[in-house]
């Protein structure tokens, strides 16, 4: 409670020699330190809510979430490991639109399962009409991600899910609203108490639920899965193939520098940062500047996420502010370097790719385009009973 104890004055450090001549009154002074403990004693007391947060670990059996083919073990935090009734809870808090102001918005209108769980608008409308900054990426294979959104302020899916809520350009609701809306709700209590031990209907909790159900968005199997990992030569087409020799090879595509390819697995993304020139205007001003926003280091100005691949084919628009609209936009602006700027990635080089290898590069993105788990939709009015 402060540097000093009662009687002391609590700004002084150390001796407290002195001390008689900065409190002329002593005996008032641990009077007044007395009183107010004894008030908070008091007070403490009285107030039920004061007792220990309840937990919000789930509890139950810890499931196994299977990785589809191609992708690594799925990774999860120690305090909040999988379990089907959060998994379940966090699903219908997903696609649950009273977590926006106006029960207008879910997370699902952004990262619509239409479009695999991306947005197919350049930028989001959020409540009122009122447009995003950036792009809404799909959350396919979130779950390996270890810094959220463009810019990376978030370490976790955790600590992702909740920003949105809040956002005014987005859902616009303070967490105690949606909290206060959803403890109406009679059906969430026992989603609560199936998923957690108790019925009580935290914060913590709503951001466990969600984060439990978006680490089941997986989508791997697909062919270049099968032609890679299961050695199934006629998965690819011929011309797919060659496409995946330009997307490799560091003298043309250069693509897999920072979409990366791994012996056993490849989510596609290195999870850096990286300045491609995209966002950039004709004068080199930033439009956006990206990770800088976080950081505050100059090298990091005008650098964004590199987004995974998978799924590319069709989970348009791209780049971090939806202006690519094409798989064929976007081979032809890094064949082009993208735009100039003193920030610009040693990565981005000049390259020369021929008509042939741009659309075999085109051709190889579509083999991206995967499967994912059955039972990620909107989920029916029966599942909560």
């Amino acid at each position: 409670m402060g540097v000093g104890t009662i009687g002391e004055n609590p700004n002084q450090q150390g001796s407290n020699k002195g001390a008689r001549s900065r409190t002329p009154c002593a005996s008032k002074v641990r009077a007044r330190n007395i009183a107010y403990f004894l008030l908070l004693i008091a007070s403490t007391a009285a107030i039920p809510a004061c007792k220990s947060p309840v937990s919000s670990t789930p509890s139950g059996t810890v499931l196994t979430i299977k990785a589809p083919l191609g992708l690594p073990p799925v990774p999860y935090p120690s305090d909040n490991p999988p379990t089907a009734d959060e998994i379940a809870l966090g699903r219908r808090l997903f696609y649950d639109t009273s977590l926006s102001k106006d029960d207008s918005l879910a997370c699902a209108s952004c990262h619509n399962p239409m479009f695999r769980f991306a947005d197919a608008r350049e930028r989001s409308i959020g409540v009122g009409g009122s447009l995003g900054r950036r792009h809404a990426p799909t959350l396919l294979n979130v779950a390996y991600a270890q810094r959220l959104f463009w810019d990376g302020r978030a370490p976790s899916l955790e600590t992702q899910v909740l920003s949105p809520m809040a956002d005014p350009l987005e859902m616009n609701q303070a967490h105690e609203a949606s909290i206060a809306k959803l403890r109406q709700k009679a059906e969430y209590k026992v989603l609560f108490q199936r998923a957690f031990g108790t019925g009580d209907i935290t914060l913590d909790r709503v951001e466990k639920a969600l984060a439990g159900f978006e680490r089941t968005l997986l989508c791997g199997n697909s062919p270049f899965d099968r032609y890679q990992y299961q050695g199934q030569k006629d998965a690819l087409t011929p011309v797919q193939i060659r496409g995946l020799a330009v997307f490799t090879d560091p003298h043309r595509g250069n693509c897999s520098s920072c979409h990366t390819i791994g012996a056993a697995s490849a989510l596609f993304t290195d999870g850096q940062f990286h300045n491609t020139g995209e966002g950039v205007g004709d004068e080199e001003e930033f439009t956006d500047t990206g990770r800088f926003e976080v950081t505050k280091s100059d090298a990091d100005k005008g650098a964004f996420k590199t987004p995974t691949l998978r799924d590319v084919a069709v989970s348009g628009p791209y780049m971090h502010d939806g202006k690519l609209k094409t798989l064929k936009e976007i081979v032809d602006f890094y064949a082009g370097r993208g735009n100039s700027n003193p920030n610009l990635d040693k990565r981005m080089t000049a390259i020369t790719l021929t008509g042939t290898d741009r659309s075999d590069l085109v051709e190889f993105m579509k083999s991206l385009t995967g499967e994912i788990p059955p039972n990620v939709g909107r989920p029916s009015k029966d599942e909560s009973r």
